[in-house]
């Protein structure tokens, strides 16, 4: 595997308390997010060695009612990101 190309396919992100319209706001800041952590921090062991996460569950974390969905995926980008770290 090359260690300079990583692929992360996220098939369902399951988001609760947010409206429906906010849904690519937030899809598109989470991957901004977390190529930015990848790229900076760098990539976890799991996936220089060709591993996989095939669940990952980012908790639950607090947002208020005038969030944007940019905020909104920056932060659940972080927290899924804290979850790939041993």
């Amino acid at each position: 595997m090359n260690p300079s190309r990583v692929e992360v396919m996220i098939d369902e992100l399951v988001l609760h308390g947010f409206a429906p319209g906010d849904r690519y706001a937030i899809a598109e800041a989470l991957e901004q997010e977390l190529t930015r952590l990848l790229s900076e921090q760098g990539v976890p062991q799991t996936f220089m060695q060709g591993g996989e996460v095939e669940r990952l569950d980012g908790g639950s974390f607090p947002v208020t009612a005038a969030a944007k969905g940019t905020s909104v995926g920056e932060y659940a980008a972080q927290t899924l990101y804290g979850g790939l770290q041993p």
